[in-house]
């Protein structure tokens, strides 16, 4: 049986009741059914947001660009910039994660050393909102700390390091990268690791998607104990490479203590010159692949510039919300409880 709206019963009962005028009742009834039908406004829930390094040929950052310096197109279609800031004005979460497997043992002792360094030069400068969390992984991946501004509760846990069993890069990337979907600010993932998967449930494909979904740029340092190709894992460097590169990130090699330290300095230079744009995707082609291409470009050749290659957007005869279409969307984490 029809049910009218409940606050229609209740004026309807007020109408009855009170035997006000025809024009008065018919007005409120009208006023209230006009709000039922008002959809919900989703404030930027299709804002797509690009982080951008930019260097010049000496590999020297570049930070005093403006907005008008750079162009956006998605899909091969030029986009209007509509949000510009430089990186140092935007809070940043960091998910460190560690590799603790069997074959890092060795290393441990001076990559934990060098990450203290690196969790000291991010929280002593910059942004008071800045946070980072520790994860550990080997078969298993293990949240130490959570995010958190306080350098003494991170730093304990990098003092006791030990390797044990196999490595799951992908799903310590998998698991980080929900971790950071709802954080406010930029968002990255530094992996330190000898650049072998061998136990992940998780593939390649699916890490690297759920970090371009949370908006995270990640970062792998990748140590070398062994340094001719023969006992080297040529194919998890590789695989590391492309997530970094899909995401605005990069990819260093050090076989030593001192490269570890000068890598994770070249990373906290790099966070604190970088810039944030964002566009709402515009006359876009739509494709049957979810993922648009983006393409970051600079007018000066002197210049290079690192961003994401895509994101998760609209597809062509998607149907749904754009809410559900597009990487950007602040209702993702409910909609994963209700699965």
């Amino acid at each position: 049986m029809f049910q009218w709206p409940a606050r229609l019963r209740s004026l309807s009962r007020v109408c009855l009741g009170r035997a006000p005028s025809a024009a008065l009742c018919a007005a409120l009834c009208a006023g209230v059914l006009s709000a039922q039908e008002v959809p919900t406004i989703r404030v930027d829930v299709n804002l797509v947001r690009v982080v951008a390094t930019v260097k010049n040929k000496a590999g020297e950052l570049v930070g005093r660009l403006q907005k008008e310096d750079f162009e956006i197109l998605d899909n091969g279609v030029l986009q209007e910039i509509r949000l510009f800031a430089h990186q140092t004005d935007q809070p940043l979460s960091v998910a460190l994660l560690v590799d603790t497997s069997g074959s890092t043992a060795k290393e441990l002792k001076y990559e934990g050393d060098s990450a203290s360094k690196f969790l000291h030069a991010l929280l002593s400068e910059g942004n008071p909102k800045d946070a980072i969390a520790l994860y550990t992984f080997d078969y298993d991946v293990k949240e130490q700390v959570g995010f958190t501004h306080n350098y003494a509760a991170l730093e304990r846990p990098l003092r006791v390091l030990h390797g044990e069993g196999g490595s799951s890069i992908y799903d310590a990337v998998y698991f980080t990268a929900r971790a950071l979907q709802n954080r406010e600010g930029r968002k990255v993932i530094v992996i330190v690791t000898d650049g072998g998967d061998t136990t992940s449930a998780r593939d390649l494909k699916a890490a690297l998607k759920e970090a371009q979904l949370a908006d995270a740029v990640i970062y792998a340092a990748v140590v070398i104990p062994i340094t001719n190709d023969a006992g080297r894992n040529i194919g998890g460097e590789h695989a590391l490479t492309i997530m970094a590169r899909g995401t605005g990130g990069r990819t260093f090699l050090q076989t030593s203590g001192t490269d570890l330290d000068r890598t994770f300095a070249d990373i906290v230079a790099e966070l604190r010159t970088q810039y944030l744009l964002g566009f709402y995707p515009h006359d876009v082609p739509l494709t049957k692949d979810p993922f648009h291409k983006l393409e970051v470009r600079l007018p000066s050749p002197e210049l290079r510039v690192s961003a994401r290659n895509g994101y998760y957007g609209e597809a062509e005869g998607a149907a749904g919300t754009p809410a559900a279409r597009i990487s950007v969307s602040p209702d993702r984490k409910k909609e994963q409880r209700k699965k």
